[in-house]
């Protein structure tokens, strides 16, 4: 208990959780004690009243039964004589003369004649009498028998206030323990509560003073709001270490591969500076700037690769026909196909609809589609479909060109890497690396089957019914 309060005077607000539990505590229990006060009171209240009213029912029936002579003898063998405390008793005559009299002698400093009497009969009122000092109180009751006579019965309250004087000094007691459980409690409860906000706390701290992102927040119960805010920041953490590795590798792949076409341009540069020929310097400049465009062209895919990869691509997704992206794909790439001597096919009319982002789909097409026109020999054909598989929707290219190698077919999906029947072709070899990239940051998968000499097919897999709308 003393760590727990050490640990939470330490923590600014682990002393205002732990102090704000303890006065609701505290007061709540006032509040219980003070409802139980109050009706404890008005219960013993009651009773008296009770006793008091009891009383002079029978008294009055014993004396309109008997006279004077029975209501004695009913006083000292009643149901009332056991009743705790003495009783007060007085008769008055019709002419308010002493008929009856029985009175402790510790009350004998009431003022009686401060007393009500009713005027009808059967009439009953209450009166009270005080001694002006503030302490106990004489209640009697009175009520005027039919033959005129005045009878009044009452009690102090002497008892009934002595026994809220040791009830009060007992919930003083009671209290005290309560405020000292409450603040106890309060520790406690604030250092376990607050023990998965110390952790990511001491987590963050390591990761700032270090700089180190492969830690993690201990596990906790991911059924509570502090538990599933220490599982958010390791997911975090794993997304951030995803970004990192990601662009270190787009950064890899760009130092190596830059080499080669940087070499080549100062080696162009420097051989049409050293001809001084004009015409051979102005082919330089062309063959400088198609070179310096294509190396934009490929650390621009190679930022979105990385960026799809790690899942901070932004994604402005919408419901998007398949048959659209078929047919605008058909329309850009029906020149090409026409000048290569393919013939480009489709199915335009499917129903299909997915959610996805309409550039970007667009842009996983015309990768494919041109791959398949630049690698089909003239006289063959490039076919895409659209289906719908299961929960998947299904988008297929295929060709009848040169297919690829059984060697080359787990290794196309990698950065920059092109196949031996590839490298006669211009490219970057990042076509197929975006393509995937893009897919699996929409939640899809993208396969291939080849035969070398036949033709290959590729099918994109994208879900019908993303599971969270509102998180995309």
């Amino acid at each position: 208990m003393f760590s727990a309060w050490r640990e939470a005077l330490r923590d600014a607000l682990g002393l205002r959780l732990a102090l704000w539990y303890a006065v609701i505590f505290v007061a709540s229990a006032l509040a219980l004690v003070a409802l139980t006060y109050v009706l404890l009171s008005a219960s013993l209240r009651r009773y008296d009243r009770d006793t008091i009213e009891t009383g002079l029912v029978q008294y009055a029936r014993a004396y309109v039964r008997g006279g004077v002579q029975a209501l004695a003898r009913e006083i000292r063998e009643g149901d009332l004589a056991a009743s705790p405390g003495p009783i007060f008793v007085r008769l008055l005559g019709p002419g308010e003369e002493l008929v009856f009299f029985s009175m402790p002698q510790q009350w004998r400093r009431f003022d009686l004649t401060a007393l009500n009497t009713p005027r009808l009969s059967g009439e009953q009122t209450w009166a009270e009498l005080d001694t002006g000092d503030g302490g106990d109180v004489l209640e009697v009751a009175s009520v005027r028998l039919p033959d005129g006579t005045l009878l009044q019965v009452g009690k102090s309250t002497d008892r009934r206030l002595e026994l809220l004087r040791r009830f009060r000094r007992v919930l003083i007691i009671d209290l005290a323990l309560v405020v000292v459980i409450a603040l106890a409690g309060g520790a406690i409860v604030t250092w376990s509560g607050l023990q998965p906000v110390r952790a990511l706390a001491d987590t963050v701290r390591g990761i700032v003073r270090t700089g180190r992102t492969d830690v993690r927040v201990p596990p906790s119960n991911p059924s509570d709001a502090l538990g599933e805010l220490g599982g958010l920041v390791n997911a975090m953490l794993d997304r951030i270490d995803r970004v990192v590795a990601g662009m270190r590798g787009a950064l890899d792949n760009v130092a190596h591969d830059l080499r080669t076409p940087l070499t080549r341009l100062r080696g162009i540069a420097e051989e049409a500076l050293a001809s001084g020929d004009p015409e051979r310097l102005r082919a330089a400049l062309a063959e400088c700037v198609e070179d310096a465009d294509r190396l934009d062209t490929m650390l621009h895919t190679l930022m979105d690769i990385s960026e799809a990869e790690t899942g901070t691509m932004a994604l402005q997704r919408e419901w998007v026909p398949l048959a659209d992206l078929v047919r605008q794909t058909m329309d850009l790439y029906e020149d090409a196909a026409e000048a290569q001597g393919v013939t480009l096919t489709g199915d335009p009319a499917s129903p299909v609809v997915v959610w996805v982002d309409r550039t970007r789909m667009r842009q996983v097409l015309a990768n494919l589609v041109d791959n398949a026109v630049k690698y089909t020999p003239a006289g063959g054909r490039v076919v895409l479909r659209t289906a719908t598989s299961g929960s998947e929707a299904v988008i297929s290219v295929e060709d009848t060109g040169v297919g690829i190698a059984p060697e080359d077919l787990p290794r196309i999906w990698e950065r920059l890497y092109r196949g031996d029947r590839s490298r006669t072709t211009r490219g970057l070899g990042l076509g197929l690396s975006l393509v995937k990239a893009i897919v699996e940051a929409h939640g899809g998968q993208v396969a291939v089957a080849s035969t070398p000499g036949a033709g290959t097919r590729v099918d994109v897999r994208l879900p019908l019914e993303p599971a969270n709308l509102s998180a995309m």
